[in-house]
Formats: structure tokens, C-alpha cells, sequence
């Protein structure tokens, strides 16, 4: 009977230990509803954009911008998803699904950051083959509409920014406007010096630079987006430096059977055996316990542990458990 209540002073104890440590974290979740609002936005914004391109290619016979509309197209589709993803990951626990949609947003950023790749790759093959043969930018209308593409990306970017900085999924949703906006520039820059000083090679060129930033960076959020749903350690925690932290607790003897993951940006998890040097109470366990787990939430940002406490146990004592 008194288990329960133990575990639950527990959760409570290394809630109001950790409020510190994960102020950022906090501040994301009050701030949740602005972020779906700022997306819901820039969602928006990239339907216009669409739209004006397809009207202009329509119009001006130009082959690039409607190209380029498709493009915009499937930044409103990336963003529709990140959109989704950030609404589904609100939804509460139940009992057939018990972490919620936590995971949503990291399946999202793993979608968009394998398509920001293929956009890349396409990218850069279209520029290799306009170096091989240039061809002259359209008129006013191509420069006009590059324009509009600058100006609405670039508050789109501005947007989700921040959020960006923190969130896998408004990564990827980040890094599609910000290729956008380095295109239609890069357009923009080509289109006054081809009409200035028949310079035709600028364009493909800045297309080269700009896929290969976007592949390097799309390829970095594939890889940790990767790690997040295979249930990686966390980069940035030394696994070393946490033992030695369990180590200075006296009352354990050692820790083993470990698991350590991050179940989305925000939370990490970390579950183990504890072995005890002397036959103690539950309550004395409990203690120790949450100790253990403020100092963790303090130095490695920890914020959910699930401790088996043990003594004299005839089990396996290596660090790493084997599933």
C-alpha cells in the first residue's frame, strides 16, 4: 500500500528538484500553443506563395517558376505536417497508448529531413546541368515574384526561429523555409546580373552552395532524428560521468542493467538496477532514491528514472543491459 504513494512523492520530489534544470523545457510546453499558431501561419504564407508562382509561370510562360511553385508546394506540405505533429503531440496519455503521441513530432522531422535530402540532391543536379548549359532568366516577372518569395519566407523563417532551436520538428520545417528563402535570393541576385551583365553561371552556382548546406544540415537532423526513435543514448551525456555520479552515493553498491534514451527533444529516460550494500527499508530506499534522481535531473537534464532497487541479487552485473 505504501508503494504507490512512494512513487508517486518521488515523481513529485524530482518534479520540483528538476523545475530549474528544465526551465527551457517548461517554457516550450506554455508556449505551445504559439508555436501551432506561428506554423498555422507560415503554412499560410507558403500557399500564397504557391499560388502568386503558378499565376506567374501561367503568365510569363516561365518553366523556373512553376518549378519553383512546385517547390513551395512541398514546403506547404512539410509544414502541414510539422503543423499536425505539433497538435498531436498535446494530446494526454491513456491507458492503450501511455506516452501519448510524444513521439509524433520525431517521426514528422524524420519525414522532412529525408525529403529536405532528395530536394537537395535534385537540386544539386539541376544546377550542375544549368552550369553545363546556361540558360537566361525570364523577365520581370520571374524577378517580381522572387521577390514576394523572399519577403514572405524570410517572415516565415523569423516565425519559427526560436522554436527551431529546440524542436527536431520545427527543424526540419525551419531549414525547408530557409532553403526557400536562399533560392528565391539567389534568383533574385542571378536575375539583375543577367539583366545587367549577361552573367548566367551566378545562379547555378548559389543553387550548389545552397543544396549542399541543405543536405549537411537535413543530414545532421536525419541522424539525430534517427537516434531519437532507436532509442539512443543522448550525445551529449557521458555515460562515465553519470556512473561516477551513482558511485558517490554510498548507499549503493552499483549500478547495472542500465537503459538510457531520450523519448523526444525534451525528455530523457533512464532506467536501472541499483544494488544496495545493506538490507534497508523501503523507505530508506526511497530516500536514497531520490537523491539519486535529483542529482541526475540537476547535471545530466534526467527527467524521468525508473529505479529496480536490489540486494544480494544473483543477476547479470554488467553496466549495459541485454534485452
Amino acid at each position: 500500500m505504501g508503494t504507490p504513494s512512494s512513487e508517486k512523492s518521488i515523481h513529485q520530489d524530482d518534479h520540483a528538484n528538476h523545475h530549474h534544470h528544465s526551465h527551457d523545457h517548461g517554457h516550450h510546453h506554455h508556449h505551445g500553443d504559439l508555436t501551432g499558431s506561428k506554423l498555422l501561419l507560415t503554412v499560410l504564407l507558403n500557399i500564397v506563395i504557391t499560388v502568386s508562382q503558378i499565376a506567374g509561370g501561367l503568365i510569363s510562360g516561365s518553366l523556373a517558376l512553376l518549378s519553383d511553385a512546385l517547390h513551395n508546394f512541398s514546403d506547404v506540405v512539410a509544414l502541414v505536417i510539422a503543423y499536425v505533429a505539433n497538435r498531436l503531440v498535446k494530446r494526454p496519455s491513456t491507458q492503450d497508448k501511455t506516452f501519448g503521441y510524444k513521439r509524433a513530432e520525431m517521426f514528422a522531422a524524420l519525414f522532412n529531413a529525408s525529403v529536405l535530402i532528395g530536394i537537395g540532391l535534385l537540386l544539386f543536379i539541376e544546377a550542375i546541368q544549368r552550369l553545363l548549359h546556361p540558360e537566361p532568366i525570364a523577365g520581370g516577372w520571374v524577378i517580381g515574384l522572387a521577390l514576394l518569395s523572399v519577403i514572405l519566407n524570410w517572415v516565415s523563417v523569423m516565425l519559427i526561429a526560436k522554436d527551431s532551436e529546440h524542436n527536431s520538428n520545427i527543424r526540419a520545417a525551419y531549414l525547408h523555409l530557409l532553403t526557400d528563402t536562399l533560392t528565391s535570393v539567389g534568383v533574385l541576385i542571378s536575375g539583375v546580373l543577367v539583366l545587367w551583365f549577361n552573367i548566367y553561371w551566378v545562379d547555378a552556382a548559389m543553387t550548389i552552395v545552397i543544396a549542399l548546406y541543405l543536405m549537411i544540415s537535413a543530414w545532421k537532423l536525419l541522424k539525430h532524428t534517427s537516434g531519437v526513435l532507436l532509442l539512443f543514448a543522448p550525445n551529449d551525456i557521458d555515460l562515465d560521468k553519470l556512473v561516477a555520479e551513482v558511485d558517490r552515493i554510498d548507499a549503493i553498491d552499483n549500478m547495472h542493467h542500465l537503459h538510457l534514451w531520450q523519448l523526444d527533444d525534451h525528455r530523457i529516460h533512464l532506467e536501472a538496477h541499483l544494488d544496495f550494500k545493506e538490507d534497508v527499508t523501503l523507505s530508506e530506499s526511497t530516500k536514497v532514491i531520490q537523491q539519486l534522481e535529483a542529482n541526475l535531473a540537476e547535471r545530466f537534464g534526467i527527467n524521468h528514472c525508473n529505479f529496480q532497487a536490489e540486494f544480494n541479487r544473483d543477476d547479470d552485473k554488467h553496466l549495459i543491459g541485454q534485452c
